[in-house]
């Protein structure tokens, strides 16, 4: 687990563990299915797991953990720029948690890891006899749905900076494809008000000049540190 520095007389900041929960995840399910598979076949349970694969569903959080690992590491790599990063936060009263938080002088960044193949897009649709509305494609395959828990995201935090007294400080979520087939040149959108790009991109904006000083930067990361406790 990182410690982001103290500034002077303050406690350090546990900033948590990239992947850490969706890791635990993983494992749990792994080992409940090897236990399941041993005592229905005491015999030949060992051999029949060599030879099956995981379920998807359990393989997934495994794939999602070293997503969020390899952004995590990335974030961390712009502590040196003044980027104070939390990694892996509880949302308190549910079960869901945050990938990565970054504040920086341009305002605080909700950032949702994904590791999907393909290449992410908007596409709209309807019109004349429907509402219009704009999907979100990931390789071919609408993932509209990771825009609504981004947004949900983005509202928890939102309100939770709010209730601090920081209600001036702008809160941007963020969609970021690890390991996408991004063209060379373009690529990142915004979809319903959430940015849709890659880490190297993601950090343009986080390094972006804004208004936030040093000691409003670390009075807004303590806060958030408080208000999503490591998950």
């Amino acid at each position: 687990m990182e410690v982001s520095p103290p500034a002077s007389g303050q406690p350090e900041i546990a900033s948590g563990k990239a992947g850490g929960s969706a890791r635990r995840e993983y494992e749990r399910r792994s080992t409940k299915r090897e236990e399941r598979v041993r005592a229905a076949h005491p015999r030949i349970g060992g051999f029949l797991l060599a030879i099956s694969e995981e379920p998807q569903s359990t393989r997934a959080w495994a794939v999602g953990a070293r997503g969020e690992a390899l952004l995590g590491k990335s974030l961390d790599g712009l502590a040196a720029k003044g980027v104070r990063v939390l990694h892996d936060r509880r949302i308190p009263r549910t079960r869901a948690n945050i990938d990565h938080l970054a504040v920086s002088s341009a305002g605080v960044f909700v950032i949702d890891a994904k590791r999907y193949s393909g290449r992410p897009s908007k596409r709209s649709v309807g019109g004349l006899f429907r509402p219009r509305v704009t999907l979100l494609m990931v390789g071919g395959r609408n993932q509209t749905k990771l825009v609504d828990g981004a947004h949900k995201q983005v509202d928890v935090v939102r309100s939770a900076l709010d209730a601090a007294g920081f209600a001036d400080v702008p809160v941007r979520g963020m969609l970021c494809f690890i390991e996408a087939s991004w063209p060379l040149i373009g690529g990142s959108f915004v979809i319903d008000g959430i940015e849709v790009l890659w880490p190297q991109k993601a950090a343009e904006h986080l390094l972006a000049p804004g208004t936030l000083d040093e000691a409003m930067t670390d009075r807004v990361h303590r806060t958030l540190a408080t208000a999503f406790p490591t998950a």
